[in-house]
């Protein structure tokens, strides 16, 4: 009995030991500060998301308008290590156009550090897009966007005789045959598209090769001389208006007095600025339809990126699943606020339900439908933290010669000029 009384106190002894090594979870902050650019994200955050008890959540908002957003940001990261813990980044948004600036730096964190796990029904684009080269995933992307031709009915109807998406999309479904309604249109007293830059992303997302190669020198891809050479030719023909893509003269032809047949642009293009296409006077709600058009491509998305050194790890793991894989907020956000969200279940069960549509600026027409069919095209390749910079600053340059004030060769050299002021290491092709 003394042995078995002995062997008894020293299991006991063991276990106490054992569970006094066992790791206390870390203790977890009571701020939580996000960075964002713009409310909408906040805006879903406040309506789906149940803030633990007793942390207060501390929105950190600043405009992209030029790069006021990013600066902002990269200051508050360049300070984290030595901010107290309450002024700490514990998550901050990113765009497509300059994730991965942010995913290859130590100041974001593999989500896998905090127990999250990515899941098979995300898009794998969204992975890719938030995962740095070693293939370590930051963050995750609430939605999808894949981008569609946006038509106009009457339009369509007038200038081909039918507004059937099925026959549309075979009248536009190479870029060859666009061209070719863009003259009908012309001859019909339509434009085929509001601004220069209409079609730019459709093509620069379908790119084969990157902005700047390995050995640092600025290169054009056939995807990009392909869209400066229809540019031209929409310009001198006069099939497209000189409009930037946000301008008032481009967004104005989407009232009913328009003349514009296309439109290209993702659900949340559509459904939230294309606002004068639903005023309820001017406007003209149900007269429009989208298309896959020529090729797929996407544009934007908003990704939430783990920040290096966050308390709030556990909120942090919570807020990703919330967004990612909570089928209850998912499909509120697709029935609710219009959105392509990052889960395919949930858009499959959309894109297969007869009795949905949308009504929002739509006909009725099943839009997740269209768009479940595209996003199984979207390619995340050939990216550079330089995309954001590049891309704008081709196309600002590039209108200067498309309205006339410059010559194409002026144009290409201010471009290059621009690309030498921003990026002192790219070589450019000339002075």
């Amino acid at each position: 009995m003394k042995k078995l009384f002995t062997i008894l106190i020293v299991a006991l002894m063991l276990v106490s030991i054992v569970a006094c090594q066992k790791p206390k979870p870390a203790e977890q902050g009571k701020v939580f500060n996000i960075y964002a650019w713009n409310e909408e994200f906040k805006g879903f955050f406040e309506k789906y998301y149940k803030v633990p008890e007793g942390v207060t959540v501390n929105w950190i908002i600043n405009p992209s308008d030029n790069g006021v957003y990013q600066q902002k940001l990269d200051e508050a990261l360049l300070n984290q290590a030595n901010a107290a813990a309450d002024d700490k980044i514990d998550m901050f948004l990113a765009e497509a156009d300059y994730i991965g600036k942010y995913v290859e730096s130590d100041y974001t964190m593999d989500v896998t550090s905090f127990g999250f796990k990515n899941a098979s029904t995300q898009y794998e684009y969204t992975i890719k897009a938030a995962s740095d080269s070693k293939g370590v995933c930051k963050g995750v992307s609430f939605q999808c966007c894949p981008a569609a031709v946006i038509y106009r009915k009457s339009i369509a109807k007038d200038v081909l005789g039918t507004d059937v998406p099925e026959e549309v999309q075979a009248a536009i479904d190479s870029w060859e045959k666009f061209d070719a309604v863009a003259a009908q249109a012309k001859e019909k007293g339509y434009y085929m598209t509001a601004s220069f830059a209409e079609t730019f992303r459709a093509f620069s997302n379908n790119c084969t090769k990157p902005w700047v190669d390995e050995n640092n020198n600025l290169q054009f891809d056939d995807q990009i001389t392909a869209w400066i050479e229809q540019t031209e030719k929409y310009v001198q023909n006069g099939y497209t208006l000189t409009a930037g893509v946000w301008d008032q003269e481009k967004t104005n032809e989407m009232f009913a007095t328009g003349k514009t047949m296309c439109f290209f642009g993702p659900a949340w293009y559509y459904n939230f600025c294309m606002n004068n296409a639903m005023d309820p006077n001017d406007g003209c709600v149900g007269d429009w339809c989208i298309v896959k058009g020529p090729q797929a491509y996407f544009w934007g998305g908003t990704w939430l990126l783990a920040a290096t050194g966050s308390d709030n790890t556990e909120m942090l793991k919570d807020i990703f699943e919330t967004f990612t894989v909570n089928t209850d907020v998912l499909k509120s956000m697709v029935k609710d606020d219009n959105q392509y969200v990052n889960n395919t279940d949930v858009v499959k069960e959309f894109a297969e339900d007869p009795n949905y549509g949308n009504t929002n600026i739509l006909d009725g027409q099943n839009d997740i439908a269209v768009f479940y069919e595209l996003a199984k095209d979207i390619k995340w390749e050939n990216h550079t933290n330089y995309d954001q910079i590049l891309n704008e600053g081709l196309q600002n340059k590039l209108q200067e010669y498309f309205k006339g004030s410059v010559d194409k060769e002026t144009a290409m050299k201010n471009f290059y000029n621009y690309v030498k002021e921003q990026y002192n290491n790219i070589i450019v092709p000339e002075a």
